[in-house]
């Protein structure tokens, strides 16, 4: 729980020194703001390859992953859609029938669509749960979840770039890394300890932000080629062998750190929104960074309202596991609600893309949101499959000797 607390708590300061700093800043700003973007893109890298590390797949059992595969994509893009919509309904009229509107909105959404798979794992081994049905389950969900999130974020980033011939050179870039990953899953036994990690990382954004900077400057801004970390730092993950019952608990601590740190920089990319003048011509051209800034009631009733349809879209898989009780598939859903670093990173992405206005800051605030209340997503979750198993055992007193359950 102190984790989740921590999480929450760096994001809201980076949020509120993302409103002091560049004043403080003055005319070094832009220096400080390219060397704080450049450390988040580490730490993202740094955490999209641990999520890597967790893809773990039995290839001669594909058949089996298929549903749970289809039943991850829908509780992922569920509550992204809805927000999309949502956030479309918060706009003007007449942008309902402008695409550039839908496809900004559609990036911003996004970060409704992952679960943390770190944060959840952890908790629900506290609770008791790490062999139960609902955490092996989870576990799968999960990483099929943020995987779905990396892929869709493929088609999104072509929406943001436009039919260029960039885009045909983005497209060969991400199938390559998904035929490497995929041929290459769980092969090499790379050296894991955290300073390898950093390395790694700081390699993948070296090479990520270079053919940026190289494109940039032969091409022009608008035709620069712009490869996310995400992708590349997951699928190295994916081709690691796993060493995870290797890990010390520096290890552990050092990623930890690493989220913290990455919370702290998501919040601090936010754009200005305090005491801007709205006379001034815009920043960006974006149209979600010039829509106008609503008041905090507006705002805190709007955080919760996403927030709710969010979590709502992920109860999806209680229409499926119909062998399972009614209780068991509530807390494999409940637990799905869980967000983190990856739906953050989707934040850090579409401010890239000079996202921004209210609709960013009820994303952020959604997000804090969905942090502070995840100690109460895991207790329903354990108070749920206490019910559950303790249901079953009524039925057959074996029941716990196959799905063991520790009651505290």
């Amino acid at each position: 729980m102190k984790k989740i607390i921590l999480f929450s708590l760096f994001l809201l300061a980076g949020l509120i020194l993302s409103q002091i700093v560049p004043g403080m800043a003055g005319d070094n700003f832009d220096t400080l703001k390219f060397g704080l973007d450049t450390l988040l893109y580490i730490a993202l890298a740094y955490i999209m390859i641990n999520v890597g590390r967790e893809f773990e797949l039995d290839k001669t059992q594909l058949k089996s992953y298929r549903d749970d595969y289809l039943i991850a994509m829908a509780t992922a893009a569920l509550p992204w859609l809805f927000v999309s919509v949502y956030f479309m309904c918060l706009m003007p009229k007449e942008m309902f029938s402008s695409w550039d509107a839908w496809k900004e909105s559609l990036l911003l959404s996004r970060f409704a669509a992952p679960t943390s798979a770190g944060i959840l794992f952890t908790m629900l081994a506290a609770a008791g749960l790490k062999k139960a049905w609902i955490y092996k389950k989870i576990e799968v969900l999960a990483i099929f979840d943020d995987l779905d999130t990396i892929l869709l974020m493929i088609p999104l980033q072509i929406f943001m770039i436009g039919m260029k011939w960039q885009l045909a050179v983005v497209i060969a870039v991400v199938f390559w890394l998904l035929w490497l990953g995929w041929k290459k899953l769980n092969h090499y036994d790379l050296k894991q300890s955290w300073p390898r990690l950093l390395f790694y990382s700081l390699l993948i954004v070296i090479l990520c932000q270079g053919i940026y900077f190289c494109t940039k400057y032969f091409f022009g801004i608008d035709s620069a080629i712009h490869i996310e970390v995400l992708l590349p730092a997951f699928v190295l993950g994916m081709t690691m062998r796993n060493h995870h019952d290797q890990e010390s608990p520096k290890e552990k601590k050092v990623s930890t750190v690493v989220s913290y740190v990455f919370m702290l920089l998501v919040g601090l990319s936010t754009p200005l929104f305090v005491g801007i003048d709205l006379s001034e011509p815009p920043v960006s051209d974006k149209i979600t960074a010039n829509l106008p800034m609503m008041d905090w009631g507006a705002i805190g009733i709007h955080v919760l309202v996403v927030t709710l349809i969010s979590n709502i879209g992920k109860l999806f898989p209680v229409f499926f596991y119909r062998d399972r009780s009614l209780y068991e598939r509530f807390a494999l859903s409940i637990g799905m609600f869980t967000r983190g670093e990856v739906g953050a990173g989707i934040i850090f992405i579409a401010i890239g893309y000079r996202l921004g206005g209210p609709l960013l800051i009820i994303a952020l605030l959604s997000l804090v949101l969905n942090l502070v209340l995840t100690g109460l997503f895991v207790i329903i979750v354990k108070q749920l499959a206490l019910k559950a198993y303790g249901n079953r055992q009524e039925e057959s007193p074996d029941v716990l000797s196959v799905v063991p359950l520790e009651k505290k």
